[in-house]
């Protein structure tokens, strides 16, 4: 019994409370109605709020900054979306609190009370929409504060000299439209926006946004115009650039050197040089889509234009070398400089073989070959010095007399009997063996012409691997 009259008792309580609370909501919303007719009988939101004309009118404001929409590089606009508090004293909108059973404060539509013309006065959007009409919170004392969301376009000076690992300050600089200092001065809050709500955005890393409250006096008008400026200072994430712009050019610019290491009978040294142009120009080419057309030129454009001139050059002397390695019969003999700093000291120095040789075929067996050429060739000139003791070729000789000592000299058959046999077959030999020099002079010339292109290729080979490594470098030292 004692239990079930304790609950009894509990739920008279909590149903007496309830209709208490109700009752004090009622009597709130009673005194709230008699207080808005009291304020809004006699007042008028069309001028300041300042029982002295002469004095100005304080207007505090704060920016919350929520979001970067966007960043359009090419139009150099910042789209944000911010909070924007303002708060200020109307002389005309205080009661004393007392008399209208404590009530301190009330929620009335904007666009009942006066409101500062405050705008943002690099506004970069095609339509001026009026502030959104939010309540506003009116305190017994006179103050008033406005939270209103807006989706501001502002104009922003993009510097693109160090994309894709540039850095950015975009202002937002807020100001009375008509009013002077004398009238409203603007006061911010804090010395910095509000980033507390700020929501992450995936290109842009928000590193501050320091707010400074200038006063300007303009070639219009004599009086000081107050206005806040808060500066976003974004870093950009370079890392979707890096590994779809940087990294795939590097890649493709190291290729440019192997087009001096392909053998030149393969007859695709041009077209290699030719395609890694191509590619590059494709990038070029996103890049320039982004970017404003500005005197200031991205820092990967100017790896992108130096990348491609490289290989324009490397181009043109993959075509000099070719020329070089195509010289046969009509070439001049290579010129004594070229071979001793060519083909005596650099060849060694690349380790370039002979043309022929390659760096799989054991040298044993090169020298064998070589010496085995030179041998025979030796041999053949040893058959004909019998030829050089005779003044002139037996087949222009007109006392040529056959006798056995000549016959043996020449081919040490012991019997002669045709005499103009003998001088026919002189007179072919002597034709052979001129031949056979003419062609052996020719094929060494072009051989040595060859192995030329051959240690040239090596040379800018490695000119331009280290180029290519230099400038990759260099950017990763600047992005640093």
């Amino acid at each position: 019994m004692k239990t079930a009259s304790a609950i009894l008792c509990r739920l008279t309580w909590l149903i007496s409370a309830v209709l208490d609370l109700k009752g004090a909501e009622a009597a709130k919303g009673k005194y709230a109605q008699m207080l808005f007719r009291d304020l809004f009988v006699e007042y008028s939101n069309a001028l300041r709020p300042v029982e002295d004309t002469d004095r100005a009118l304080n207007v505090t404001l704060q920016i919350t900054l929520s979001q970067i929409k966007d960043v359009d590089e090419r139009n150099q606009i910042l789209t944000a979306y911010i909070w924007i508090r303002q708060s200020w004293y109307d002389a005309y909108l205080t009661w004393d609190k007392d008399e209208y059973d404590g009530l301190d404060s009330i929620r009335i539509p904007s666009n009942m009370v006066w409101r500062p013309d405050i705008v943002l006065y690099n506004k970069a959007d095609d339509e001026f929409a009026e502030p959104v009409n939010t309540n506003v919170v009116l305190r017994y004392d006179g103050k008033i504060t406005w939270d209103s969301p807006a989706i501001t376009k502002s104009s922003c000076v993009v510097d693109v000299s160090y994309f894709p690992f540039d850095n950015q300050q975009c202002n937002l600089t807020f100001g009375s439209w008509t009013y002077n200092g004398n009238q409203v001065d603007l006061i911010n809050a804090m010395d910095t926006g509000e980033l507390s709500d700020f929501v992450e955005n995936v290109e842009w890393e928000m590193q501050g946004m320091p707010a400074v409250r200038n006063v300007i006096t303009y070639g219009c008008c004599s009086e000081p115009y107050p206005d806040v400026t808060f500066t976003l200072i974004l870093k950009r994430r370079s890392s979707f650039y890096i590994f779809n712009l940087l990294i795939p050019c590097v890649m493709i610019s190291f290729l440019a050197p192997l087009g001096f290491y392909l053998p030149a009978d393969s007859g695709e040294k041009v077209s290699l040089g030719v395609t890694v142009l191509l590619a590059l120009t494709v990038f070029q080419l996103m890049v320039a889509e982004s970017m404003p057309p500005s005197e200031s030129v991205p820092l990967i454009g100017k790896y992108y234009i130096a990348t491609m001139t490289m290989i324009t050059a490397s181009t043109a002397l993959t075509i000099i070398i070719m020329n070089i390695h195509l010289c046969g019969a009509e070439a001049k003999p290579i010129p004594n400089w070229a071979r001793v700093i060519i083909l005596d000291y650099m060849s060694k120095i690349f380790f370039v073989y002979d043309v022929g040789e390659n760096c799989t075929t054991p040298q044993d067996d090169c020298d064998t070959i070589s010496q085995d050429s030179v041998h025979s060739y030796n041999d053949y000139e040893k058959e004909q010095e019998v030829y050089d003791t005779l003044k002139r070729p037996l087949s222009i000789r007109t006392d040529f007399v056959c006798d056995i000592d000549i016959q043996a000299k020449l081919n040490g058959h012991p019997f002669c009997n045709h005499c103009a046999h003998f001088k026919s077959l002189a007179s072919n030999i002597e034709y052979i063996t001129n031949w056979y020099r003419e062609q052996k002079s020719i094929s060494s010339m072009g051989i040595e012409w060859k192995k030329v292109a051959k240690v040239m290729d090596r040379f800018f080979m490695w000119v331009f691997f280290i180029m290519v490594f230099l400038m990759s470098i260099l950017i990763i030292a600047k992005a640093v």
